[in-house]
């Protein structure tokens, strides 16, 4: 077991020479928020690989990538001025060795049961140990573990400042190569979103007979937008300031205690599965698996509610036990940055260019709507009807305009403060990420399974999707003082996948 220790973070004053903290970067304001002990913010990466790991292999693979990027050799330090103190990043010479963890593990007659749960108690002991700023913000756990999935696991941990979870994902794959061909970078799925259909748009909008009719729907979606996205920013000024979601069996407290031991699980379902969903209701793999959460949701707080009931002798005769009306709405991270590419990645640990690189990310506040349904088909509908709405507005960049520009007049301290007042008031975040298409190896390990997630947020509840080959693993982040069995939430959540698959491919016959 980790040792624990206190999550308050100190930043080095005095450990760089003059010359090296004038050449420094000062951190970016999203990163200066991340480092605010009100949203103390960390990104974490589960790996599970086919072989034994070689810790020298990995080194030596690091040593010609992952700290070739400047954020992954440069550590935090501050910048004292007369008036003020700024946090720059300053770059420094890197012992990989001293960022890579090789725990001694006995795992003589552990059963994979076992296994699973030490690894789970392993990762989640993380959550209480904040990484030290005298050198750069990440480490690598690297676990001789077998588990019920994976030879062995890899830990990847790093601070949320150094990047948003898309970029420090791809800059993960930018290392990694495919494993029938060890020179090619991980191929992505292709995100093209029918430009063709958009382009017979145009040009049948710019034929004299249709310009008119083009113009009046482009003024109406024009004025759809704003009206969206003013409705929207009203509501994320609510929530910071009075809004708040029923407290229902997974919404956490965290006024009281900042800094809490999470739990962190993850099981792993089909992909062909959510792509014929997909297909058959013509809807996008993220339309799914925020239609399944949905209906996961809504039966795993039925049963949460008729348990309460239960358990205070309450009448049982109602079918349904939950409130008539549940607010409940997760904030989805929204990456507003142009996707750097992994090639681009690769190049800049290669050969020293310039890409992209930041926390570039807004936040939309989701309502799911909570409640059993008759057709478990209506849960993709409705979740469809939402994001699609949500599509239509600006909310997204006005949080992360409005997010920058009140750092700058207001500071960094208000500004968390805000922020980790929105969240609270809401229960959850969500977000889902792309995976490669192909089997592909971490410096020679082939690769089963990638669960990222983050925690440092003030929710009981993080749920994110990542997709690999033709698998899709659900990463939970949660609070073990508010739910207390995180796998009958994985379970729910896979019953509800099963279920609207059954509906679907039922539809599909009768039609």
């Amino acid at each position: 077991m980790i040792e624990h220790q206190a999550m308050e973070v100190k930043i080095p004053e005095t450990t760089v020479r003059k010359d090296e903290l004038e050449d420094g970067q000062p951190l970016s304001p999203a990163a200066r928020v991340f480092h605010a002990p009100e949203f103390n913010c960390y990104v974490i990466s589960v790996i599970g690989v086919k072989k034994k790991i070689e810790p020298d292999v990995i080194i030596e693979g690091l040593k010609q990538t992952l700290i070739r990027h400047p954020r992954f050799s440069s550590k935090m330090v501050s910048r004292r001025n007369k008036n003020s103190e700024t946090q720059i990043w300053v770059r420094t010479n890197v012992v990989v060795s001293d960022h890579v963890i090789v725990p001694e593990i006995q795992t003589q007659n552990m059963e994979n049961a076992n296994a699973d749960k030490f690894l789970e108690s392993y990762v989640s002991d993380l959550t209480l140990i904040p990484l030290d700023t005298s050198k750069p913000l990440w480490e690598l756990h690297l676990l001789d573990l077998k588990t019920s999935d994976a030879e062995n696991v890899a830990v990847l941990k790093f601070h949320h400042s150094l990047g948003d979870g898309m970029s420090l994902m791809a800059l993960v794959l930018a290392c990694m190569r495919k494993t029938s061909n060890p020179d090619e970078l991980p191929t992505l799925p292709n995100q093209n979103r029918s430009s063709s259909s958009k382009s017979s748009r145009l040009k049948a909008g710019s034929r004299g007979d249709f310009r008119f009719l083009w113009l009046i729907m482009a003024l109406w979606s024009a004025i759809m937008l704003v009206l969206n996205t003013l409705c929207d920013a009203l509501e994320f000024i609510a929530t910071a300031m009075f809004l708040k979601d029923t407290e229902t069996p997974i919404k956490g407290d965290f006024r009281l205690s900042k800094h809490r031991r999470m739990s962190l699980v993850h099981r792993t379902v089909s992909l062909d599965d959510i792509k014929l969903i997909k297909n058959t209701m013509k809807m996008t793999v993220n339309d799914v698996v925020l239609g399944v959460t949905q209906a996961g949701l809504s039966q795993y707080l039925e049963r949460r509610y008729g348990e309460k009931k239960k358990k205070l002798g309450e009448d049982q005769r109602n079918s349904n036990d939950m409130p008539k009306r549940v607010r409940l709405r997760s904030a989805i991270l929204v990456n507003l940055r142009p996707t750097t590419g992994i090639q681009d990645l690769s190049d800049m640990m290669a050969k020293g260019s310039k890409c992209r690189w930041g926390n570039w990310i807004g936040y939309i506040v989701f309502p799911f709507s909570i409640g059993l349904r008759k057709d478990p088909l209506e849960h993709l509908r409705s979740a469809k009807r939402i994001i699609d709405r949500k599509k239509n507005s600006m909310e997204a960049a006005l949080t992360f305009i409005v997010g920058k520009f009140m750092i700058k007049s207001l500071g960094v301290k208000v500004t968390a403060n805000v922020i980790n007042r929105a969240l609270s008031n809401t229960t959850m975040s969500f977000s889902n990420l792309i995976g490669p298409i192909e089997e592909i190896s971490f410096f020679g390990h082939p690769i089963t399974y990638m669960a990222p997630s983050v925690y440092g947020h003030p929710h009981a509840l993080t749920i994110h999707f990542q997709s690999y080959m033709n698998k899709m693993t659900i990463s939970l982040t949660v609070d073990p003082t508010v739910i207390t069995d995180t796998h009958r939430l994985l379970d729910d959540w896979e019953e509800s996948l099963k279920n609207i698959k059954a509906a679907v491919q039922e539809r599909g016959s009768i039609h």
